[in-house]
């Protein structure tokens, strides 16, 4: 399961890149490389909620396979449009609306299928270990596709994506079996209901999910990166612009053992979302390539703390009958902030200037996080060896174990 995310995401990368490049040489707008989000949400809103049902519903290797077949179809559709004499530009919102869809529905099987491999007392660690193998795609990706793309053509890079996501499947028919529990409930509205009740019961976790969301719509930078190049006249460096989010990330990951050793994860969740907004609101300011390249590889380590503390916070408290469903919910926190953050960056970018755009998105972003610090104390006072749900999951794990002894 690790090296099929880590081949598929280094995949994705390529295609994140190509598919803006590719908007913007057809358009012309940033408006229009911001919509790409908007197409987006609804897909990830419906199916990432019902995607939660089915995970916990049905066997989640199979579920994980098809859909990973599906992403490597909709590849080929980029390939083939690329390749026309006059690409269109439908396709290229159609795509990004079906893969949002699919994306959605594996997510949460993926998700909820490695905490059950894992001791609950490894899951920080194994989280920032699970991250490697997105954050190694995301710096290598965007690199390569940056040099593809300016030199090979958009259609190596559709190819290549397709090509990943074929050796991806070949991995992931390798994993074992994870059907549901025989007392699972059929993907209904009740279920997916059940799911969001518990949710809005857990104070603390409402409060992992309203930073995310403030911090990806406010400072999520991405939809308008092809525009920085290019008013800082530095075409070369698009590809290390996007690389350097998810080298911060690896920079993170590769030297996360110290997260086992933190116990007030809310606390950490709330500092480093307000530390990714200072970065990216400094990465807009500056004039020189190189500091926008450190400030972003900063915001993307901050980024990367924040997501393996929640990830913590999730994991340890969540029972594993519910698991599938809260995931939906995560993909929503995490997902729907950087899409409607895509629209809000082009839309302020076509306005008001791109460092504009950058800048008070990025302020925007770590003031909202005092403000949140303010309205949630449960979040910031919130520790995995005191917490009520951390300890009767503890609890359950070692008796689950002591079983199979």
């Amino acid at each position: 399961m690790w090296t099929s995310g880590l081949i598929s995401n280094f995949g994705s990368f390529l295609t994140l890149v190509a598919v803006p490049v590719q908007l913007k040489d057809l358009t012309g707008s940033a408006a229009a490389v911001g919509a790409i989000g908007a197409v987006e949400l609804l897909p990830l809103i419906v199916c990432g909620l019902y995607g939660g049902a089915l995970a916990d519903a049905l066997d989640k290797r199979k579920l994980i396979a098809w859909t990973e077949a599906g992403q490597g179809l909709l590849s080929a559709a980029l390939l083939v449009d690329a390749l026309l004499p006059h690409p269109a530009v439908w396709p290229l919102y159609a795509v990004a609306a079906l893969s949002a869809a699919l994306g959605s529905v594996q997510r949460p099987a993926l998700d909820s299928l490695w905490p059950r491999l894992v001791a609950h007392a490894d899951l920080p660690a194994a989280a920032s270990l699970n991250s490697l193998r997105w954050t190694v795609g995301g710096v290598a990706g965007p690199a390569v596709a940056g040099v593809v793309v300016a030199y090979a053509g958009l259609g190596w890079a559709y190819a290549a994506d397709m090509l990943t996501f074929a050796v991806s499947l070949a991995f992931i028919v390798r994993i074992a079996p994870s059907p549901a529990a025989h007392e699972a409930a059929r993907p209904s509205l009740t279920t997916v209901l059940e799911g969001a009740r518990y949710a809005w019961s857990r104070k603390e976790l409402l409060g992992t999910y309203a930073v995310d969301l403030a911090a990806m719509f406010l400072a999520m930078p991405l939809a308008v990166l092809p525009f920085l190049a290019d008013e800082l006249h530095a075409d070369w460096a698009l590809g290390l612009m996007y690389a350097a989010l998810p080298a911060g990330s690896l920079l993170v990951s590769l030297t996360g053992g110290w997260t086992s050793r933190v116990h007030r994860h809310g606390l950490l969740v709330v500092v480093s979302a307000t530390g990714w907004g200072l970065a990216v609101a400094a990465a807009g300011a500056c004039g020189n390539v190189w500091l926008v390249l450190l400030f972003l590889t900063v915001g993307g380590g901050f980024d990367m703390v924040s997501g393996i503390f929640r990830a913590a916070l999730w994991n340890q408290t969540i029972p594993d009958e519910l698991r599938g469903r809260l995931a939906g919910i995560e993909l929503l926190s995490y997902s729907v902030g950087p899409q409607l953050g895509q629209v809000r960056a082009g839309s302020l970018a076509a306005w008001a200037g791109v460092r504009t755009s950058v800048v008070s998105g990025g302020l925007a972003c770590a003031g909202a996080m005092g403000l949140l610090a303010l309205c949630l104390p449960g979040l910031m006072t919130y520790d995995a060896r005191t917490n009520e749900h951390s300890v009767r999951m503890r609890e359950r794990r070692a008796a689950a174990g002591r079983a199979v002894g």
